[in-house]
């Protein structure tokens, strides 16, 4: 199992590559691709746990790269990304929240290693939550939040400036839902807070 992943990336990227080409649709193309990747994993599996996080992370970064490629417009690669995968997976419930905070950060990560705009691609992140939400009966603005918090966080962990960035995008309304984040984050700080914490407890630092 483990050699079929990085086969993941290129089935999905190549095969993105060649349906954007053939019509045109960049939503809509990624949409079939990854709703159609992710349950193939997870049927091939049996799982959804860790199985189904690496997968996602396969399936968002062949699409990030396969939009490049083709001069895809990312906020659309993003949009369809996480439609897909919430099509594929069919969770529902606060399955499908972690399902889309998960998807959002490896989109921006993926966005990341193509030097491409994080905040298009958060916002377009967002709005496929939006829409997924609406398809499973989820709140809006709490897919909406997922999103934002899980495409904010890995933003952050890239550095301050790709975390204002991406925060600056998802302010205000988008898809007619206000954008809240679940919390902010501060990773350097609150590790290095956190590593100080154990060492005092512990009787390790002074």
């Amino acid at each position: 199992m483990k050699e079929q992943k990085p086969g993941i990336f290129e089935s999905v990227k190549n095969g993105l590559v060649e349906s954007i080409s053939g019509t045109g649709d960049v939503v809509e193309a990624v949409v079939d691709t990854a709703a159609s990747t992710a349950a193939g994993a997870i049927r091939a599996t049996g799982r959804v746990g860790e199985a189904g996080a690496s997968t996602i992370a396969h399936i968002a970064r062949g699409v990030i790269h396969g939009a490049r490629e083709v001069g895809g417009d990312l906020g659309s690669a993003a949009k369809g990304t996480v439609i897909g995968v919430l099509r594929g997976t069919k969770h529902t419930g606060d399955e499908a929240l972690e399902t889309i905070r998960h998807t959002s950060g490896q989109v921006i990560k993926s966005t990341v290693e193509i030097g491409g705009d994080v905040g298009e691609a958060a916002k377009g992140s967002v709005e496929g939550a939006i829409h997924g939400a609406r398809e499973l009966s989820l709140s809006a603005e709490e897919a909406a939040a997922a999103a934002a918090t899980g495409a904010i966080d890995a933003a952050g962990r890239v550095g301050a400036a790709a975390g204002g960035q991406v925060r600056d995008a998802l302010t205000g309304t988008i898809s007619g839902v206000k954008v809240a984040a679940k919390e902010p984050f501060k990773h350097t700080d609150d590790t290095k807070h956190a590593k100080h914490t154990r060492t005092t407890k512990h009787g390790k630092h002074t």
